[in-house]
């Protein structure tokens, strides 16, 4: 299936039924097709109705990041792991996000569940 008929099926399942929460699987689809704004805005029409959907806020939080609002995806992803610490996508990405910030010389956030973490590279 190409990513546009995965995005179409993915909205299709929204206008059915817009409390769905497949709006995470489009927000998602959206990111990883480097559609940014677009999974932000899902995400953040989606998590009105769902606000504790722990993976939509992790697909936020990794789309804020690629659009380089790192305040915000700090801010997002950091909520996850206040829910979920050992929630390793939420790490990873805030791996990614600490790498970005050292790359420019700021201030890096460590969170424990990353330096236990053999699978993240900070």
């Amino acid at each position: 299936m190409s990513e546009h008929s995965r995005i179409e099926d993915w909205r299709r399942r929204i206008d059915s039924d817009p409390a769905s929460i497949a709006f995470a699987a489009l927000a998602e689809e959206y990111r990883r097709t480097g559609r940014f704004e677009e999974a932000i805005a899902v995400c953040a029409g989606g998590l009105k109705r769902h606000p504790s959907y722990l993976s939509a806020h992790v697909t936020l939080g990794r789309a804020l990041l690629e659009t380089g609002r790192l305040d915000e995806a700090r801010a997002t992803l950091e909520f996850v792991l206040g829910a979920a610490p050992e929630n390793l996508p939420a790490i990873q990405a805030l791996a990614q996000l600490n790498r970005r910030v050292a790359a420019t010389g700021g201030a890096l956030f460590v969170h424990p569940s990353s330096v236990l973490n053999p699978q993240v590279q900070a």
